[in-house]
């Protein structure tokens, strides 16, 4: 044990004075940092006891903290985003302007238009009519590509197409018109045959439009509830604006007439009428009497609703221009005789309504006939200075009163008419 003892003496002494050595030395060299490789062996070291390992010191340069980053103000990241957005929205808008403009998925269109381009019509005229028409979405987009093509039209009529792309509608009136030159009818809403007849005679066209007017395989009466052989095609002659070719040709114009009648007819929607027993036939009527007697479109369904209300009562319509109709006089002044005559149109002396129509109705008075205003009215007179104006009532003393003095304005007039005091 005492061996032991001392030898455990002696090396605790000679530790001692390894480490004062090894003190100086450390405390004579200049500190060296240096990097240590491990040892190659794979058998870690023990440790001492209630120590923990040594960390290895980070280098000094990965301990610094990092500069800050330099942050942009907010407006101008707010400007930047505006500015995207707006590139954005100008890219979009672009994108629409030329998609509508050149039309990648347009066509050639579908069915026929006849188009009439008058003398010195300029582009945007020209546009304007075609888009009118239906053949061109656009009149204004329509302008852009025919002047950024330097295209110039011919006047004329065209044959073109609905739906037709500015590129196809460019293409069909650069080759020039392709229907004769034509003439421009108009046809007055409440205009008889009788009356037409002498308005064409009068402008030197060749025909008879009462003849032409009696029947047409173009259309048939009795799919309307006209009666087997009707006397005439009146109220379905439809009134309106016709481009016919020259010379101008009347079995043309009634042609036009009647094709447009089936397309307007078919919009009305009858079933009120059905309700009181009247056939589509029987709302022509209505609707022709309607246009003999209201000046104004304001009076068209007060008009028909007269006649409605007179109908269930039983009562004669009573209508002047049903006997001016009869006698073939326009002139406003019915004689005696013609006021009782005994024809089948003179509702003056027939109950219900004429056997026919005694003009063509447009699709207004048409419209008002089908669905006539819901009033008790039993008479209506031309108002006094009224500007064409009609005054309703459901009473009879009311109606004389206004009769007096309808026909006491007119004698002071000299029988001149009261309707529009304010033109002499």
């Amino acid at each position: 044990m005492s061996d032991s003892h001392e030898r455990s003496e002696m090396e605790r002494e000679a530790a001692r004075r390894a480490r004062e050595a090894r003190r100086s030395e450390r405390a004579s060299t200049p500190p060296v940092l240096r990097m240590e490789a491990p040892p190659a062996s794979t058998e870690r070291p023990a440790r001492p006891a209630g120590r923990r390992p040594a960390t290895p010191r980070t280098p000094l340069s990965s301990r610094l903290p990092s500069p800050p980053r330099a942050r942009r103000p907010r407006g101008v990241r707010r400007v930047r985003l505006l500015f995207l957005g707006l590139c954005v929205v100008l890219v979009v808008i672009v994108g629409w302007f030329l998609n509508a403009l050149l039309q990648p998925l347009g066509g050639s269109g579908s069915g026929q238009v006849r188009v009439n381009v008058p003398e010195a019509s300029s582009t945007a005229a020209v546009g304007d009519l075609l888009a009118r028409d239906g053949v061109v979405a656009s009149g204004f987009f329509f302008k852009i590509r025919a002047e950024l093509a330097g295209d110039h039209f011919r006047a004329g009529t065209y044959r073109l197409a609905h739906g037709m792309s500015y590129s196809a509608a460019l293409t069909a009136l650069l080759k020039g018109p392709a229907l004769p030159p034509s003439v421009e009818v108009t046809i007055i809403p409440g205009k008889s045959r009788y009356q037409l007849d002498r308005l064409l005679h009068a402008e030197a066209v060749p025909g008879s439009y009462l003849a032409a007017t009696v029947h047409s395989p173009l259309l048939n009466p009795r799919r309307y509830g006209a009666p087997a052989h009707p006397p005439s095609l009146e109220g379905f002659l439809y009134p309106d604006t016709y481009q016919l070719p020259k010379p101008l040709s009347i079995s043309a114009l009634v042609a036009d007439q009647l094709t447009r009648f089936k397309v307007e007819m078919a919009k009305v929607n009858l079933a009120y009428a059905a309700a009181h027993n009247l056939t589509a036939y029987d709302v022509l009527k209505i609707a022709s009497l309607e246009d003999a007697e209201a000046a104004l479109p304001g009076d068209l369904a007060k008009v028909a609703s007269v006649i409605y209300n007179r109908l269930a009562l039983g009562m004669d319509l009573g209508l002047d221009t049903t006997a001016a109709y009869a006698a073939n006089n326009y002139s406003g002044n019915l004689t005696a005789a013609q006021l009782a005559s005994r024809s089948p149109w003179n509702t003056l002396n027939h109950p219900g309504l004429p056997p026919t129509p005694i003009d063509s109705p447009d699709l207004a008075a048409i419209e008002a006939a089908a669905h006539p205003a819901h009033t008790h009215d039993l008479y209506f007179i031309v108002r006094v200075c009224g500007n064409g104006a009609l005054n309703f009532t459901s009473s009879y003393p009311q109606f004389l009163l206004w009769s007096r003095q309808y026909d006491a304005a007119l004698a002071a007039r000299g029988a001149r008419r009261t309707e529009f005091c304010g033109h002499g």
